[in-house]
């Protein structure tokens, strides 16, 4: 894997993690727009769950080790994110916008993943 590729990666993740982490933060302190959204959808006995499952994903995200799971947790946490907005008539193309470079960040660091893609898989190199 070439460099440029990997710091790609890298870049991607880490301004990730960082726009979760800010976001977690924004629910935790209660700045006053997310209070308004969340009471818009009703969710406002929820945020400080759906603010410490965004902490949990986005830091699982951030490290190799536990990547893969970030990448579902965060997917997940996305596509709630998008149905809610579904549900509630409004936008959601920056939900999906940011749940394509999550998956984006992660193909930079490990192309593999999509080894299931590729014609010949079983003699695809993944070690």
């Amino acid at each position: 894997m070439s460099n440029g590729r990997k710091i790609g990666g890298w870049v991607v993740t880490g301004a990730l993690t960082l726009l979760f982490l800010g976001s977690a933060t924004m629910k935790f302190i209660g700045a006053e727009q997310i209070v308004t959204s969340f009471e818009h959808f009703d969710l406002q006995h929820m945020r400080y769950v759906i603010g410490g499952g965004e902490v949990a994903s986005a830091l699982l995200y951030a490290f190799p080790l536990t990547a893969s799971l970030g990448v579902l947790l965060l997917s997940a946490y996305m596509g709630g994110a998008i149905v809610t907005h579904m549900a509630n008539g409004e936008p959601y193309i920056v939900q999906s916008i940011i749940l394509i470079v999550i998956w984006l960040g992660y193909y930079l660091q490990y192309p593999e993943m999509l080894i299931s893609f590729t014609k010949n898989r079983a003699s695809a190199d993944i070690s």
